[in-house]
């Protein structure tokens, strides 16, 4: 059973995936109806808590609580009182007096979804915190991986770029490896984590040898916004040695598919013409987003309240 709450991969069982995945597998049906409403989570309400900018987590979570008929409350910090210098954990303890039934974080610093759970009553959901980890993102990846090639075992899966900076990486790590894939990084050497090779993956700087045989390739946004200094010669330089093409895919296996969990910087990252055809599975990555996102609030926010926590 999912714990109270999710706030990592590295925290989750083998089993918790799996529920989560198959439970994500039922929501998907609720997106093919003419009418996309069921009254799974009518009276509870969700709130999300985004102190960084977000599209498509964001958007997803907020499609997925209100077809679980929830109400969602999108919390604004340039309208709020954190404008007035009160304290994160100060706003956590007000909205909690408010009795929510989960609340989704995201934040620009590692361990604030952490600080607000240890607060909160209500279940937290980390939607992406510094470099951390960003769960949901992993696990809407292992559902798409699940549901293209059958298996998630035994699979081989290279991740391609800022892995030094990417809280997608290290959530995909835990989960990839949990689910008893292989798991290969690759990218400059300046964009990854030192002793990488300690979380149970093998790292690269070739990308001949990363996409040797590889079933699933996951290219990384470069993060301009967080990268201090130059960590590459140029963005030009970056695209012709890391940026995935069909040229480099050649390299992969036949069958392999290509994700990116976006935005997409077109022509850096991925060229055009993958980002928008198939092997490219980019689109299914964010339809999937919505179903996983409804799996997760309905197994935390569907939980009926014990003694100020939810069982």
């Amino acid at each position: 059973m999912i714990a109270t709450d999710l706030l990592g991969i590295e925290d989750l069982e083998r089993s918790d995936i799996e529920q989560i995945l198959e439970a994500a597998a039922h929501m998907q049906e609720i997106g093919d109806r003419p009418v996309k409403k069921v009254p799974t989570l009518r009276g509870r309400t969700i709130v999300n808590l985004f102190f960084e900018p977000s599209t498509r987590t964001r958007t997803s979570f907020e499609i997925a609580g209100k077809r679980l008929s929830a109400d969602v409350v999108n919390f604004s910090t340039s309208s709020s009182s954190l404008s007035k210098a009160e304290s994160i954990l100060d706003t956590a303890r007000t909205l909690d007096a408010m009795q929510p039934d989960a609340v989704v974080v995201r934040h620009r610093v590692a361990g604030v979804p952490k600080r607000i759970a240890d607060v909160l009553d209500a279940p937290v959901i980390n939607a992406g915190d510094g470099a951390h980890e960003h769960p949901t993102q992993a696990l809407l990846d292992l559902l798409t991986v699940w549901q293209e090639k059958g298996r998630i075992d035994g699979l081989t899966v290279t991740i391609i770029g800022d892995i030094v900076h990417s809280r997608v990486a290290r959530s995909n790590i835990y989960g990839f490896l949990k689910m008893g894939a292989e798991v290969r990084v690759a990218g400059p050497p300046t964009m990854l984590p030192v002793g990488v090779q300690a979380l149970g993956v093998k790292a690269f700087t070739s990308m001949r040898e990363a996409l040797d045989g590889a079933d699933v390739v996951m290219a990384l946004r470069i993060q301009l916004e967080r990268l201090s200094g130059s960590l590459f010669p140029s963005i030009r330089e970056y695209a012709e040695t890391f940026g995935i093409s069909r040229r480099t895919l050649r390299y992969a296996k036949d069958d392999a598919i290509v994700m990116h969990p976006g935005p997409v910087n077109r022509g850096v990252e991925l060229s055009h013409d993958l980002a928008d055809h198939r092997p490219s599975v980019i689109l299914d990555q964010v339809r999937n987003g919505v179903a996983l996102r409804m799996a997760v609030l309905y197994l935390l926010a569907g939980r009926e309240r014990v003694a100020g926590r939810t069982e």
